[in-house]
């Protein structure tokens, strides 16, 4: 079996880039498969979270550290300056679209097919024709006409998508996944440089995962049986990767 990988943030902000990053890969699978009504739990969810808060200061402060770090790059013999280039190029492109005026999101307010079905939404099991007629309307158009709706709504959130898909490729390669073992589930760390992210990947065969908890110093982690519903006793092997 593949290998699975967790990943515990260990600050509010990764916490919402992470939220933000799993809606927009559901929100894109919907768009490269017919999923019928599934689009639409995504695409509001993201425009709650957008709504709520405006990541748009806190994104354009990590680019900015992110192109920072990246310079110094340059003084290691061994670094492809062309690729820095290129990545330094492509986060100063992502800065431009969040610096406009208008809110991220704030378009579909205007859109009175996605409000109607907002409004009403999460009423349990309400997706017959008699609760949403529009909706049964717009499924019976071909994939091709409502494949372009779903992009078009997509599009609506890249300004923000782009960079946080980026910013967390880049998180993600600060650390190096290395073998562990935790006798009887239990492993604990810590770290003197301040962590943003904790990785674990075990292979599924061993019968548990992992529940993880901690700050930015320090962090422990718990395996627990799936089946028993409590924490193993056994020696888990794991790979952990701590992300600044």
């Amino acid at each position: 079996m593949t290998d699975l990988i967790y990943e515990q943030p260990l600050n509010e902000k990764i916490r919402s880039y992470l939220r933000i990053e799993n809606l927009a890969l559901q929100l894109k699978l919907h768009a490269e498969q017919d999923n019928q009504h599934q689009c639409f739990a995504p695409l509001f969810s993201l425009a709650e979270l957008t709504e709520r808060c405006d990541y748009r200061t806190d994104i354009l402060k990590d680019i900015d550290k992110q192109i920072q770090l990246i310079s110094h790059w340059r003084t290691n013999s061994n670094v492809d300056n062309a690729q820095v280039d290129q990545l330094t190029e492509r986060l100063i492109a992502l800065k431009s679209p969040l610096q406009a005026q208008e809110r991220i999101g704030c378009s579909l307010k205007q859109d009175k097919f996605i409000c109607s079905l907002r409004q009403r939404f999460n009423m349990t099991g309400a997706y017959c024709n008699f609760d949403f007629p529009q909706l049964h309307f717009w499924l019976d158009k071909d994939w091709q006409y409502r494949q372009q709706d779903i992009e078009n709504w997509r599009m609506q959130f890249k300004p923000l998508l782009a960079p946080i898909m980026l910013l967390l490729e880049l998180i993600r390669t600060t650390a190096d996944f290395s073998l562990c073992q935790a006798p009887v589930g239990f492993y604990q760390g810590s770290s003197p440089q301040p962590l943003s992210l904790i990785r674990v990947k075990i292979n599924p065969n061993q019968n548990c995962y992992p529940t993880i908890s901690g700050n930015r110093n320090r962090y422990a982690i718990h395996f627990v049986d799936f089946d028993l519903h409590r924490h193993t006793s056994e020696t888990v092997e794991f790979s952990l990767a701590t992300c600044t």
